[in-house]
């Protein structure tokens, strides 16, 4: 990340003259660029036109640079996969009126998911505010504001030059607040075209944004004893728990802990580790559930982790929602969902396991098991937790089993692959049985989560297709495989125009089973009728190749073993692979069909 630049220093325009930037909207712009950001997203639009024109100047002159998707949503679900992968703020914009609009399901997502985001929206000019003025999105309009009051951290009207910055301010400061999440300002055309006065006014913008290292103490000394005194616990870890990950493990195999990770959560441990015993709720395995509800465990810890329906099992009161519980999070929003634990511990999810590691060093707490027998196991290259059908997972059917597919994914591109999973049947298949091959056991590693991700919470049919371009921005020259289904594809896959326009290496392995799956399975489980689910069988391929996108027709094993997926990898450019999977395998989503039936 860069360094705050000095007090009275912003990037100079093109032409070098000059200390004072043009307009304010390339104020906005230096803030940006104070906190490291390389990328902004969004459409364009006449009201928005004064901060995409600052953001060519920046990337003239090493700083953001400005990418432009196909759809206002797609470019908040880009700037998430930007977040996501990088860990610097996702920003995105978008013009009056219905551009604002669009964007609501991509900020809404970002809510959900607790994902730092900046958008910025225009307005009008203040003058036309009333008088009908084309896609007036005031007050006196469509009023953009209130619509985004619900799904935002922080939501504010700029209607005067100087409110410009503090304003700004405010917003990322409350962004990387916890609880996290998107912050909005909405900016009329004519204010953004006013020529400020003086350079930027805050210089340790990035400073202000950065986490102390800070704990409960009380809580800390607490949960410290209830672990230390535990005969069997186990760890629950969710995606807010990135950034500690290492230590958390090195916690674990220290106390012989066996983990447990949400759906979120997945990806941040070695399929591979001999403590592993699966996910955890939706499309998860019942070898996690049975870690937790063996009857000598005393002590469940979930860390960095919301125990929505997602996560906690469809609430499941025997496994985790119970007096066994200890929830470790950053943010007090993370206990709404669990009022009923022993112990609630808020604080840095680093300093709260450094803090464990080194008091278990200071008091002599001796090692489960030593070295020479952790090394050992973390050689075998097996699984320690249940496949649900273990038969499909190898199977050599035609067409292609969705199962076998996902066994095959991790031996078929390289470890460093980013894999993201699309709402629907995409991301039960992929939670429950696509394990890519990270063998990592404990040890620091950087704060950007695992190699694979999904948006469960709010579950936005199309969010992998756009925030996989956003990963490979983030990761340049590091392959991203976007798993989504046609049915996402159809609704949101104009994005991979943006993956051909920058050469993105992103892989879309498109699902297709001519229907909603998730739909069509659903109604059956539940007893609904069948209705609605039906797509035409589209060539998806083809509609790749008339783009100038290689595409590849996979309907069995061989097809699948016969890609060159280090070609794809490594080229320039995005690749279609339309996979023909049997469209009657029955995907790993029973939880979620006992709880619309009300039996949970």
């Amino acid at each position: 990340m860069e360094k705050a630049m000095p007090e009275g220093k912003i990037p100079h325009d093109e032409s070098g003259a000059g200390t004072l930037p043009r307009e304010l909207a390339d104020i906005v712009v230096g803030y940006i660029r104070q906190l490291g950001v390389e990328y902004v997203f969004g459409v364009l639009g006449g009201a928005i036109e004064p901060l995409v024109n600052a953001l060519a100047r920046s990337g003239r002159n090493g700083g953001p640079r400005c990418v432009i998707t196909r759809h206002e949503s797609g470019a908040a679900f880009m700037a998430d996969g930007y977040y996501s992968a990088s860990g610097k703020l996702a920003v995105c914009f978008a013009t009056t009126g219905p551009g604002t609009t669009n964007m609501v399901t991509g900020v809404a997502s970002a809510y959900a998911n607790n994902v730092p985001m900046l958008v910025i929206t225009a307005q009008t000019s203040l003058d036309t505010f009333g008088r009908g003025a084309l896609q007036e999105s005031s007050c006196t309009g469509t009023n953009t504001l209130s619509i985004f009051e619900s799904i935002t951290r922080y939501n504010s009207f700029v209607s005067h030059p100087d409110q410009l910055e503090y304003k700004l301010a405010a917003a990322i400061m409350t962004a990387h607040r916890y609880p996290r999440g998107p912050a909005h300002l909405t900016i009329p055309i004519d204010i953004l075209k006013v020529a400020p006065k003086k350079p930027l006014q805050f210089a340790n913008l990035e400073h202000l944004v950065s986490h102390t290292k800070w704990l409960d103490t009380v809580a800390f000394q607490q949960f410290f004893e209830l672990l230390r005194s535990s005969k069997r616990a186990v760890f629950v870890i969710g995606n807010e728990a990135s950034g500690a990950i290492g230590t958390i493990l090195d916690v674990a195999l220290w106390l012989n802990i066996p983990l447990v990770v949400t759906p979120h959560g997945k990806g941040l441990v070695s399929p591979f580790h001999h403590l592993f015993r699966g996910v955890l709720g939706f499309a998860g395995h019942d070898s996690a559930v049975t870690a937790l509800r063996d009857p000598e465990v005393d002590l469940v810890v979930a860390i960095g982790a919301s125990l929505g329906e997602w996560a906690s099992n469809g609430w499941d009161r025997d496994s985790i929602l119970n007096g066994r519980l200890v929830h470790v999070a950053s943010s007090e929003n993370q206990f709404n969902g669990s009022p009923m634990a022993r112990l609630h511990v808020r604080g840095n999810i680093d300093t709260i396991f450094d803090g464990v590691r080194e008091r278990l060093a200071a008091d002599g707490v001796p090692r489960r098991l030593n070295e020479e027998t952790i090394r050992a196991l973390s050689a075998q290259r097996r699984f320690h937790f249940s496949l649900q059908d273990e038969a499909a997972y190898h199977s050599d059917q035609a067409p292609l089993l969705p199962q076998r597919l996902m066994a095959e994914l991790p031996n078929l591109f390289p470890p460093s692959t980013r894999y993201l999973a699309d709402s629907g049947n995409s991301f039960a298949w992929a939670v429950h049985y696509l394990h890519p091959q990270d063998r990592r056991i404990a040890g620091k590693r950087d704060a950007k989560g695992g190699l694979f991700k999904a948006s469960l919470d709010f579950a936005s049919m199309g969010w992998a297709i756009a925030s996989a371009v956003g990963t490979a921005f983030a990761l340049p020259g590091c392959p991203v495989v976007c798993l989504t289904g046609d049915g996402s594809y159809l609704m949101a896959g104009q994005e991979i125009t943006v993956a051909i326009q920058h050469e993105l290496p992103v892989i879309y392995l498109i699902l297709n089973d001519a229907g909603y799956g998730m739909v069509k399975h659903g109604q059956r489980l539940t007893g609904a009728e069948n209705f609605g689910y039906e797509l035409p069988r589209i060539d998806f391929a083809a509609m790749a190749q008339a783009m100038g996108v290689p595409g590849h027709v996979v309907e069995t094993v061989d097809d699948l073993l016969a890609l060159d997926c280090d070609a794809m990898a490594n080229r320039k450019g995005p690749t279609v692979l339309d996979v023909r999977i049997d469209p009657e395998a029955k995907p790993p989503i029973g939880l979620r069909t006992r709880i619309l039936r009300g039996e949970l």
